[in-house]
């Protein structure tokens, strides 16, 4: 009987140490994880590596293959007034969050909305900039058409990019359509242009961009948006001091007017566009 108390208190005494250690080790881990700043090891660096994807007029390739567009704008601006070197580090849209998360890069800077879903994964700094979904269509395919519900139908196709908002979007606003679905913006237009699907979902202005540049094919159905979101840098969880860096470093260009400037030149004018060919 003794012996089998000496046995039990043992064990108990194990569990306990066991547990003790397991907490102290969870706790360190913690602590380290949140004591890794990314801005400051991007200073120790000399490079801030951003996360992105080319998607017109955020982000794009210039004649000369150089990447430019807003986010690349605003990326740059970041690492300027940081004091250090930029890195951009081409992603497809859809793996972007978990190649954050694992470290690939230590921001995305990509026309990201600011979603909930999204938010329980990473997290948003303050809106840089408010964006919408808007829709071009083919005007043979959606001949007539003026309102979004004419679009929520089961014999009509709409291309989106995979991962997007603009997914989110058609599931959303016209679950009955069938949705294609694409990792790059390039397939989601020639989807479009070829006459395989009657629409194309994306963020404004790039909807807009494409009736222009294709009138005799392509229409604008709706004169606005059918949705507004705020977009954000998003972050690793856990790291206050990158947010908190990003979130002022936002106020203050914005408090400047450089950030509507920006906004103005690229997504109001086409001046870019010879920079293109």
């Amino acid at each position: 009987m003794k012996r089998r108390q000496e046995i039990l208190i043992l064990v108990t005494v194990l569990v306990i140490s066991m547990g003790l250690a397991g907490a102290a080790t969870a706790g360190k881990i913690q602590q380290e994880l949140t004591g890794e700043s990314t801005i400051e090891n991007a200073l120790k660096r000399g490079v801030l590596r951003v996360g992105m994807s080319t998607f017109v007029p955020w982000a794009m390739k210039d004649k000369t293959g150089k990447l430019i567009g807003f986010e690349i704008d605003v990326a740059n601006r970041l690492a300027q007034d940081t004091g250090v070197e930029i890195e951009f580090v081409p992603t497809k849209w859809a793996g972007i969050i978990p190649a954050l998360l694992t470290g690939k890069f230590d921001v995305i800077i990509g026309g990201m909305g600011i979603l909930p879903q999204r938010n329980l994964k990473v997290n948003f700094t303050i809106p840089y900039d408010y964006s919408g979904m808007s829709i071009v269509a083919h005007k043979q395919l959606a001949a007539g058409f003026k309102r979004l519900e004419e679009f929520n139908r089961p014999e009509v196709k709409i291309a989106a990019r995979l991962g997007s908002t603009a997914e989110m979007a058609v599931r959303k606003h016209m679950p009955q359509a069938k949705l294609k679905l694409f990792d790059d913006e390039s397939q989601v237009i020639q989807e479009l242009r070829s006459g395989r699907v009657h629409a194309l979902v994306a963020s404004a202005p790039l909807p807009t961009f494409l009736a222009l540049e294709n009138p005799e094919v392509l229409f604008l159905p709706l004169q606005e948006t059918f949705t507004r979101e705020p977009i954000g840098f998003a972050v690793r969880k856990g790291d206050v001091d990158t947010l908190n860096y990003f979130n002022n470093w936002i106020r203050v260009v914005e408090a400047e007017g450089w950030l509507n400037e920006r906004k103005q030149y690229w997504f109001y004018t086409k001046e870019w566009e010879k920079r293109l060919k």
